[in-house]
């Protein structure tokens, strides 16, 4: 919604501009029309040197609006570009067709990754959750979601909450389960700074897979932080 009101300002600023251009136009004409009457006229009442500062002056407004309009345009063309062409371009290729006549396997985060390149990030996580339920092995839509919390939502709670969610609710290979387990830890850490929820997440993960090299950077980690 947003995004749309900054559109809808975005225009109303460029329309207004141009309607200051063109009238601005409009008027040095009519001074550079009445300078030259004077001027035929010999300039009795000596008006010339005050049209003259006038039309400096509208010049210099006519300037201002010009390089006014030229970064207003740019701004219409990029939020153009990246709000409905590059999304219809990502589309294409990532539907695009080979030679041999098979079509491109599709990217089952395409549209998640085509809402966050708009910066709809709840759009974007929406669609991260339903390819979470779609695949519920695979843990990547999780460690999105909770990215999208932390860095453009700027909520790392919700990205601990996720993240939580994500490891309770399956039982995840020793591989996928340490790796969220730890990115869980490095936003307690780094994010919300409690480093004491972060060190009783590493020392799960060392008594959940002993003898193991997550448990062996879990103690790494912990050794960095002054911790036996």
């Amino acid at each position: 919604m947003m995004k749309y009101i900054g559109i809808a300002i975005l225009v109303l600023l460029f329309a207004g501009s141009w309607f200051k251009f063109y009238q601005s136009g409009d008027k040095a004409r009519d001074i550079e029309e009445r300078v030259e009457k004077y001027y035929d006229l010999g300039d009795p009442e000596e008006k010339v040197p005050a049209l003259q500062t006038e039309l400096s002056t509208m010049q210099g407004q006519r300037t201002f609006n010009g390089i006014l309009l030229t970064i207003l345009s740019a701004g219409l063309v990029g939020i153009v570009f990246v709000t409905w062409l590059l999304p219809i371009v990502a589309h294409k290729l990532t539907h695009a067709v080979y030679d041999s006549g098979e079509e491109v396997e599709a990217d089952p985060f395409h549209d998640a990754r085509v809402m966050m390149a708009q910066g709809e990030w709840d759009g974007a996580i929406e669609l991260f959750k339903q390819a979470a339920e779609q695949n519920p092995m695979n843990r990547m839509p999780w460690v999105e979601i909770a990215k999208i919390q932390k860095i453009n939502q700027e909520d790392p709670s919700a990205a601990v909450e996720t993240l939580r969610e994500a490891i309770e609710g399956q039982e995840w290979e020793e591989n996928d389960a340490a790796f969220l387990m730890f990115r869980l830890a490095e936003i307690y850490d780094e994010n919300i700074t409690d480093r004491d929820s972060a060190v009783a997440i590493l020392g799960q993960v060392m008594e959940q897979f002993p003898e193991t090299r997550h448990s062996a950077n879990a103690r790494n980690k912990l050794h960095e932080w002054g911790i036996a």
